[in-house]
């Protein structure tokens, strides 16, 4: 697949790049696994002199070793003696950028944890040392986003307060999605950018598997999603375990909860049997997995909320193929398929609601978009767009079939938020599958 997008981002690390001829950069480049940083980082830097060091889960000597070998061929330089610990290496390239300007990136920088700990101790005491010297582009890449932010962002680690930028590569929005599978299905339907867009979320390698495989219209990406030796039914346990650690059980339990509809930390409470605000505190903010949505005009302290996953593929992967590992053991793809299809209907339009206050947040002038329900679970308004400056507002029912949308009704549910909506011009608008 050719390489779409990432303009902005190209632009921002060319920039940095560009800095770092006078002043030495430390930039780190974050994301979910399969959200193409390292193609990024590849694709921004093939005209420049860099050096790209993967971190595998080897010895510390074989790592330097093999580390040693690609410094020699790509930029041309003796390193001497034979390098067995990391912080030699490192120490060697930031006295050579002292001389020859270069970008050095380590990919999966977070591993090094796993390597020798106390390699992140020594990179701050030789960066302190040489960076003031160094004409070095130093990029720290990491697909663990909770141990690249403690590495990075804990006051107590040897790195923090040493980035001169960082970065969050983020999965494609929907104007770019609708290009791919435009540019391989010209004559794709509602149904297909739906089933695209649930299925994949924007992020670039679930996006290329299907459109390699010429998964294009609804029913060939979901018959490739779920077939035998299909990437997609490992990714969500091969994504996370790693990530949770040995209490993995716990969180994916949460997950499927979420994923299947109990979006109150009570509903959570009561099936999993224990107290999970700490659990839930920690997928929200150390792995950003979850967010908790409040209704719109909620007070701060509301106790309003409602969790969900943010990720697409995981919500998908939760609801759908966690727990039904059964069937894929037994090779029964086509029992899989069908509850997958008996559930369709209802479980797509919910991503078609969060499909348009995505794709109104990025395409129009707005300035807060979300969606509202009373204390009673009632009134529910499927989106309210903002525009603070202008003090304008979008309110919006979302349906999978337009002959389904009343507005008359939405005109009554609109009409008890006059108090909150009165310095607003309110449009009413109806979204269907027509729509997207």
């Amino acid at each position: 697949m050719k390489f779409y997008d990432r303009q902005m981002e190209s632009e921002s690390l060319v920039q940095i790049e560009t800095q770092s001829i006078e002043n030495a950069c430390f930039t780190v480049v974050v994301g979910r696994r399969r959200v193409g940083k390292t193609c990024l980082l590849l694709k921004a830097m093939e005209e420049r002199r860099f050096l790209y060091l993967f971190v595998s889960r080897q010895s510390e000597t074989l790592l330097c070793e093999r580390f040693q070998q690609e410094a020699e061929q790509k930029l041309r330089f003796h390193i001497f003696g034979s390098i067995t610990r990391f912080r030699d290496l490192f120490e060697q390239l930031m006295l050579f950028s002292e001389k020859e300007h270069f970008t050095l990136i380590i990919d999966e920088f977070q591993e090094f944890q796993n390597i020798n700990p106390s390699i992140f101790s020594e990179i701050q005491d030789i960066w302190d040392r040489h960076k003031q010297q160094a004409k070095i582009n130093f990029i720290a890449c990491g697909s663990i986003y909770s141990m690249m932010m403690k590495i990075f962002e804990n006051e107590k680690e040897p790195l923090f307060g040493r980035l001169t930028a960082k970065m969050v590569i983020k999965p494609f929005e929907i104007n770019v999605l609708k290009q791919i599978l435009g540019d391989y299905n010209p004559t794709y339907s509602s149904e297909d950018l739906l089933c695209f867009y649930m299925l994949t979320g924007g992020v670039p390698k679930y996006v290329e598997l299907l459109m390699e495989a010429k998964a294009t219209t609804r029913k060939k990406m979901i018959d490739r999603v779920i077939s035998a030796n299909s990437p997609f039914l490992n990714e969500g346990k091969e994504m996370l375990v790693s990530e949770f650690g040995k209490e993995y059980g716990v969180y994916f339990s949460i997950m499927h909860l979420i994923a299947c509809g109990k979006t109150t930390q009570n509903e959570i409470d009561s099936v999993i049997g224990k107290n999970t605000g700490a659990y839930l505190s920690n997928l929200e903010k150390d792995y950003m997995l979850i967010c908790r949505n409040k209704p719109m005009f909620a007070a701060p302290n509301s106790r309003k909320a409602h969790w969900s996953i943010n990720d697409n593929y995981l919500r998908f992967w939760f609801r759908f193929i966690y727990p039904n590992q059964m069937l894929i053991e037994m090779n029964r793809f086509d029992l899989l398929k069908e509850i997958v299809e008996n559930q369709y209907e209802q479980y797509s339009g919910l991503l078609l609601e969060k499909y348009f206050r995505e794709k109104t947040a990025q395409n129009e002038r707005v300035t807060f978009v979300g969606n509202y329900w009373d204390s009673k679970g009632m009134n529910e308004i499927d989106m309210i767009a903002l525009n603070d400056i202008e003090k304008t507002a979008i309110v919006a029912e979302v349906k999978r079939n337009p002959r389904r949308i009343n507005m008359n009704d939405l005109q009554r549910k609109t009409e008890t938020l006059h108090h909150e909506l009165a310095k607003y011009d309110v449009t009413l608008k109806g979204f269907s599958l027509e729509d997207m």
